[in-house]
């Protein structure tokens, strides 16, 4: 019985087929589109994607859109060039490091080859309201700085618990120069324990430390 079934089944399709050719031709071109056409869908219409399709290409716009933020970001803070004692000072903690501009330049050098430079773009944001004092300019810092760090649709979210969220949800009905206290001190301490033991071994900053050692000192 199934394999009658089954039989009338292909005859009542080639049927169709016979039928509506312009339907043939149709499902024609949508196997010469390959990957394109959706192996889930019977539908055979052209609008219809794979979700791995769809997802490489929501990655592609991610990292295009990533790119494009980036270029309009200032490379580094002004800061004159370190000296060999202050690169050297860099190894013996984390607040070292972050409390040297030029160590924060060479920090996010590293974090950006990572692609995790939003961490210090975040951190360093959340200092910066931290100067205002103009509730205006505060309301709207903050609300770049979520779209921008915290908002689930960023190219440049940082990751943060459910709970550091939430907190910051509440503050958002009224912004102030320590809304993102609680996110800031979980993405300093994420950097500290993540990314500060790997630069503390990467090229960037042994080739740092390297020139520093080479240069000559002047009389």
């Amino acid at each position: 019985p199934m394999g009658s079934e089954r039989t009338e089944v292909r005859k009542r399709q080639m049927s169709m087929t016979q039928d509506t050719p312009g339907a043939a031709q149709a499902q024609l071109s949508t196997g010469n589109r390959g990957s394109n056409a959706c192996c889930f869908c019977w539908c055979c219409c052209c609008s219809c994607s794979c979700l791995t399709v769809r997802n490489q290409d929501e990655e592609r716009a991610r990292a295009t859109s990533h790119e494009l933020q980036a270029e309009g970001i200032p490379n580094c803070e002004e800061s004159p060039a370190p000296t060999l004692e202050e690169v050297n000072a860099w190894a013996q903690s984390f607040d070292k490091l972050m409390l040297a501009p030029a160590g924060r330049n060479t920090f996010r050098e590293f974090l950006r080859t990572e692609f995790s430079e939003e961490n210090m773009l975040f951190w360093m944001a959340c200092e910066e309201l931290k100067q205002e004092s103009n509730k205006s300019v505060i309301e709207e810092k903050a609300r770049l700085i979520y779209e921008d760090y915290i908002s689930i649709l960023s190219p440049k979210e940082v990751s943060l618990d459910s709970r550091v969220r939430e907190v910051i949800n509440r503050n958002m009905l009224e912004p102030s120069q320590h809304t993102f206290d609680d996110a800031q001190l979980q993405i300093y301490t994420l950097m500290h324990r993540d990314s500060y033991p790997r630069f503390m071994n990467s090229a960037i900053y042994k080739d740092l430390l390297r020139s520093l050692s080479e240069k000559p000192i002047e009389a």
